[in-house]
């Protein structure tokens, strides 16, 4: 509100607006500004924005590789908890997709998994 020439009352010091002439701005309602704002984020956006790659691709692609992957590697990649890779690999990968998950301990001691293409889920 935009207040112009004010003039001092005497008996309790506070000045008193002696032109209350305010300027109308023309806003919409809440509603309507919510909705042109909606409309101005789909207009921003591109139209084939680039697919986001998830921690489930993230995890299938470091399990489809030829070596295999620690879990300690999957718990740097998503950044999940131990027992909550686990229970994606048992939970997700053997039982949910159905694909064939191959876990192998090599020379060196280091429990790897991996998807194997030639043998068969369980």
């Amino acid at each position: 509100m935009r207040v112009t020439d004010t003039v001092k009352d005497e008996g309790t010091g506070i000045g008193k607006p002696e032109n209350l002439s305010v300027q109308a701005v023309a806003t919409p309602p809440k509603r309507l500004r919510k909705l042109l704002n909606a409309e101005a984020e789909i207009a921003d956006k591109p139209k084939n924005p680039k697919p986001v790659e998830t921690k489930t691709d993230t995890v299938l692609k470091k399990l489809r590789l030829a070596k295999g992957i620690t879990i300690e590697g999957l718990i740097a990649a998503t950044g999940w908890q131990p027992h909550s890779v686990r229970g994606f690999l048992s939970g997700t990968v053997k039982k949910k997709l159905g694909l064939p998950l191959v876990s192998e301990i090599g020379k060196d001691g280091v429990r790897r998994y991996r998807l194997d293409s030639k043998a068969k889920a369980d």
